[in-house]
């Protein structure tokens, strides 16, 4: 292995200091502050010369900062003559903004990419892109790893024999196939018409879902809204119960609360974004800092992630 330096960034130090436990090497340390005015302020008290370097930080809520630091940490290493820099995303942020749906609108996932690039980046590691083209977007080694291995081990003495996966809409279906590959269960889709751009609507059920407990699937979870409407329709449809597992947990404003007034009996997401303590135990937050120590043995041997996926 080669000499090898892990910074954390302050978008999930929780799981840093986890990933960081399984490696076996300490964080690095660094100081990371903000002026009275907002601006971050990035500092490395350590050398990297010549060294690997990964640095782990989410770009979850607050998003913009959380991005801003990363970039502040890559032309840190870049200017302090860093081997090799290696972005570590649990989650990547601005993934679903992934095209254009009008003429005069950006793409940001793809400057994020970009900017990763001109800060200094040579390799990004993720977990679960909402959509595998944002890979396309960097100009250099981008590996995706996937949760839901994790996530169904975690899972399966959970749910009951007659189980089944539902895919939210058409576009999940590929993943929710994994999903009831590995867990051994039938899979049902729910097919959605979009009633403005803001507003969906469930037009039919495809697979049986009458007095079965429904394990509802996505990648992320952030209001909780898409959910309470396919809660909604599979209820209609005769479902008895009803679980929901997604990678990243965003969880915001009373998402979780939203779920278990529809019904929800489970959540389980990991803790590629750090979670609040939840009160009620429908939270359940798997950890992914086997998976990303793994990864980064293997990149610091320069060995294949092919057996990670």
């Amino acid at each position: 292995m080669r000499e090898c330096v892990i910074f954390a960034g302050s978008g999930n130090p929780e799981l840093a200091r986890a990933v960081s436990e399984q490696v076996g090497m300490p964080l690095g340390t660094c100081s990371v502050e903000r002026f009275p005015d907002g601006e971050t302020s990035v500092r490395l008290l350590e050398s990297v010369r010549g060294n690997d370097v990964y640095l782990l930080q989410p770009t979850c809520p607050p998003v913009n900062d959380n991005v801003m630091q990363l970039f502040a940490f890559a032309d840190a290493c870049r200017r302090a003559a860093a081997g090799r820099i290696h972005a570590v995303l649990p989650y990547y942020g601005y993934a679903r903004s992934d095209k254009r749906h009008g003429r005069r609108e950006p793409i940001t996932a793809s400057m994020v990419a970009l900017l990763m690039k001109a800060s200094g980046i040579d390799h990004v590691l993720t977990i679960d892109l909402h959509t595998t083209q944002i890979e396309g977007f960097f100009p250099g080694p981008f590996d995706t790893l996937t949760a839901v291995p994790t996530l169904c081990a975690a899972m399966r003495g959970e749910l009951p024999a007659d189980a089944v996966v539902v895919s939210p809409d058409a576009g999940r279906v590929k993943l929710a196939t994994e999903y009831a590959q590995r867990l051994d269960l039938p899979l049902a889709v729910l097919h959605k018409r979009r009633e403005s751009g803001s507003e969906t609507r469930v037009t039919h059920l495809v697979g049986e879902v009458e007095g079965r407990t429904c394990l509802i699937i996505d990648d992320m979870i952030s209001t909780g809204g898409t959910l309470v409407e396919s809660v909604q329709a599979l209820r209609d449809a005769g479902a008895a119960g009803f679980h929901v597992a997604a990678t990243h947990g965003l969880l915001l404003g009373n998402a979780i609360a939203r779920l278990t007034d529809a019904g929800v009996q489970r959540v389980c997401v990991t803790d590629t974004i750090a979670q609040e303590l939840d009160e009620g135990g429908v939270l359940r937050v798997v950890s992914v800092a086997g998976l990303l120590a793994g990864a980064l043995r293997k990149l610091a041997s320069d060995e294949s992630l092919e057996e990670l996926f």
